[in-house]
C-alpha cells in the first residue's frame, strides 16, 4: 500500500496542515471564522468517538471479563493490570518532581508576566476552583461511593462517569462467569455482537480522522490568538512547557520502552509504528476516553494483544491510568509554588505524589479534567489554587501531549499483561501497522 494511503500518514498530514493553518489564523485574526466553519468538523469527529465510547467499554469489558472463564483468572489479570498501572503512574510522578526541582521553571517567570497571566485567566481559574471545591468537599471514602452507580442509565449518559460504567461492566461479567454456560450464552452473544458492531463503526469513523484532526488542531491554535497570543504565551511559560515536554518524552520514549524490553518480546520500533494512529488521535482529541476505540484497534491488530486482554486492560486504563496527567500535575504544582515564591518541603512533595496517585484513579478521561485535580493537589500542599491562572493559557497544548503519554502507557501495560499471560501474538506480515 502506498504510504499516502496509510491512515497514520494521512493523520500526520492533517495534523501538520492544521498546525500551519492554526498559526496563520491566529496571526491573521481568523479565530471566529475558524471556530464557525472549521472547528465544527473536529467537534463532530470527537463526538463520534465519544458516542461509541460507553457502548464499547460496556461490551468489551463484559465480554472480556466473561471470557476469562473463572474468578481466579480475573483476579490474576486484574491484579497485574492495576499493579502495573499504579507503578507506572508512581514513576511518572517521581520523574515530574525530579525534573521540576532540577530545572526550577517557576523562577524564570518575570513578575509583570505573572501578574498579567493571573489577570487574563482569573475568571477561568475561578471556575476551575469552584469545580474542584465541589470535588474536594467529600468524605475520605467518597471515591469508592462514586464508583458504584445508583442508576446505570444515568451513568451511561455521560462519559465523565466512565468509572461507573467500568464497575457495572465488570460486575455483569462476573455474574456471567458464575452462571451456567447455557444460561449466560445468549446474553454474552449479544454483547459479543455489539462489540463487533462497535469495532466496525470505529473503522468508519477513522476514515474521517485526517479531517477531524486537522479541524481540532486548527481551531485549538487559532483560538489562542487575540490578547497574548500563542507565541507570547509560549515565550512567557516556555521553560515550564519544556520541563513538562521533557518529562513526557522520558516517560513515553524511555520508561515504556524499558518496560517493554524487559517484559515482552515486542520490537520497540514495531510497537511505536503500530500505535501511531492511536497516539495521533489522542494528540488531537486530548481525550483518552474518546481515543479508546482506536487504542483497542491498534493494540489488537498492530501490536498483537489478544482481544481477551485488550477488552479488559484498555478500558480500565482509560479510566485509572493517567501517567502523563500525573507527571504534569507534579510539575505544575511545584512550578506554581516556585512562581509565587513558596519553597515546598520534601514532605509536601511526597504529599503531591500520593494525592496525585489517588486523584489519577478518579480523573475523567476527557479534556481539561486534569486541571480540576490539580486544584485539589495545590490545596493539599497549601499552594494558592488561584495559581492555576498562570498555566491555563498553555494547558490545552500540554493536555494534547500528556494524553499521548496516557494512551501509550495504556497500550504498554496491555502488552505486558498479554505477554505474561501468553496472549501476545506479534504480527509477522511486513512489520507494518494495520490500518485502523
Amino acid at each position: 500500500m502506498p504510504w499516502y494511503k496509510q491512515l497514520h500518514w494521512q493523520i500526520i498530514i492533517g495534523l501538520v496542515l492544521g498546525l500551519i493553518y492554526g498559526v496563520v489564523a491566529a496571526a491573521q485574526g481568523w479565530g471566529d471564522f475558524t471556530n464557525d466553519w472549521i472547528g465544527p468538523f473536529g467537534t463532530i469527529f470527537l463526538r463520534l468517538l465519544m458516542l461509541i465510547a460507553v457502548p464499547l467499554v460496556l461490551a468489551s469489558l463484559i465480554t472480556g471479563v466473561a471470557s476469562l472463564s473463572d474468578i481466579q483468572k480475573l483476579s490474576r489479570i486484574g491484579g497485574k493490570t492495576i499493579g502495573i498501572y499504579l507503578a507506572t503512574t508512581f514513576i511518572a510522578l517521581v520523574l515530574g518532581l525530579v525534573i521540576v526541582n532540577v530545572m526550577k521553571p517557576g523562577e524564570t517567570v518575570p513578575q509583570d508576566v505573572r501578574e498579567r497571566l493571573e489577570q487574563t485567566y482569573s475568571n477561568e481559574a475561578a471556575a476551575r476552583q469552584e469545580a474542584a471545591e465541589q470535588t474536594q468537599d467529600r468524605g475520605p471514602l467518597q471515591a469508592f461511593v462514586d464508583m458504584v452507580p445508583g442508576n446505570f442509565f444515568a451513568s451511561a449518559s455521560s462519559n465523565r462517569n466512565m468509572l461507573q460504567i467500568v464497575f457495572f461492566s465488570i460486575f455483569i461479567g462476573i455474574g456471567l462467569i458464575l452462571l451456567p454456560e447455557e444460561k449466560g450464552r445468549p446474553l454474552l452473544s449479544l454483547f459479543e455482537s455489539l462489540n463487533d458492531v462497535i469495532i466496525k463503526l470505529v473503522d468508519l469513523i477513522m476514515y474521517t480522522a485526517p479531517i477531524g484532526v486537522f479541524a481540532l488542531l486548527a481551531n485549538t491554535i487559532a483560538s489562542m490568538g487575540g490578547e497574548g497570543g500563542v507565541f507570547e504565551l509560549l515565550r512567557a511559560l516556555g521553560f515550564y512547557c519544556i520541563a513538562v515536554v521533557i518529562g513526557l518524552m522520558i516517560q513515553t520514549f524511555l520508561t515504556y520502552p524499558a518496560l517493554l524490553k524487559s517484559f515482552t518480546p515486542v520490537r520497540i520500533v514495531d510497537f511505536f509504528k503500530g500505535i501511531a494512529p492511536a497516539q495521533l488521535v489522542a494528540f488531537s482529541s486530548s481525550s483518552s476516553g474518546a481515543t479508546l476505540p482506536v487504542t483497542m484497534e491498534c493494540a489488537e491488530e498492530n501490536v498483537g494483544v489478544s482481544e481477551e486482554v485488550s477488552s479488559f486492560v484498555l478500558p480500565l486504563g482509560a479510566t485509572i491510568n493517567m501517567d502523563g496527567t500525573g507527571l504534569y500535575q507534579a510539575i505544575a504544582a511545584v512550578f506554581i509554588a516556585q512562581t509565587v515564591g513558596m519553597d515546598l518541603a520534601l514532605s509536601a512533595q511526597l504529599t503531591i505524589v500520593f494525592t496525585a496517585l489517588l486523584a489519577s484513579i478518579g480523573t475523567a478521561a476527557v479534556p481539561g479534567a486534569g486541571i480540576i485535580m490539580l486544584v485539589i493537589i495545590l490545596e493539599a500542599v497549601g499552594v494558592p489554587s488561584a495559581g492555576i491562572a498562570l498555566i491555563l493559557g498553555v494547558d490545552r497544548i500540554l493536555d494534547m501531549l500528556r494524553t499521548v503519554t496516557n494512551v501509550t502507557g495504556d497500550i504498554t501495560v496491555a502488552t505486558i499483561v498479554a505477554s505474561s499471560e501468553g496472549q501476545l501474538q506479534i504480527p509477522t506480515s511486513a512489520n507494518t501497522p494495520v490500518q485502523a
